[in-house]
């Protein structure tokens, strides 16, 4: 018996979709032998993904086959392609995660302060909430309760988020 997973009107780019993560569950509960996809941007659009949900496939003992690439995880050769289209992904990461540590240790080597922009609260602004609740207060600030509670007991002006 055959059955059709399909999300209709959801990106593929997206990592959970409703019949994806149906498709999931019934393969990790082996009500899945195999998975057909027509292509394999069908199934996800981003190869770390794809890789994940291959390997769990192949970890519950669910064959997979994509049509238009010609992969079939009951092959051998199938099984190499998935290894290549992982270690393809692993180095795209860490490439990535490369570029982002330069660019990181650029800017701090020329002095750009990283994170948030610092801003100091006036006192006259602290002051005309103190008294209030800290949930008032924070409403007031444009703050999360916790950030009011933090700025409100501090004797310094505090960096305004």
């Amino acid at each position: 018996m055959a059955i059709e997973y399909v999300d209709q009107g959801v990106s593929g780019a997206k990592d959970r979709r409703p019949a994806l993560d149906r498709l999931v569950a019934d393969a990790r509960r082996r009500q899945v032998d195999t998975v057909v996809v027509w292509r394999l941007d069908r199934l996800g659009r981003s190869l770390k993904h794809l890789v994940t949900l291959l390997d769990e496939f192949h970890a519950v003992g669910v064959g997979f086959v994509s049509l238009g690439e010609g992969i079939d995880l009951h092959t051998p050769a199938g099984r190499l392609q998935l290894h290549i289209l992982a270690a393809l992904a692993e180095f795209e990461r860490a490439r990535i995660a490369e570029r982002v540590a330069a660019g990181l240790a650029r800017a701090r080597q020329n002095g750009t302060r990283l994170g948030r922009p610092e801003k100091v609260v006036p006192e006259s602004v602290l002051g005309s909430v103190r008294g209030l609740s800290v949930r008032e207060a924070a409403r007031r600030l444009g703050v999360s309760p916790a950030t009011a509670h933090r700025w409100l007991s501090q004797k310094t002006p505090p960096p305004f988020a």
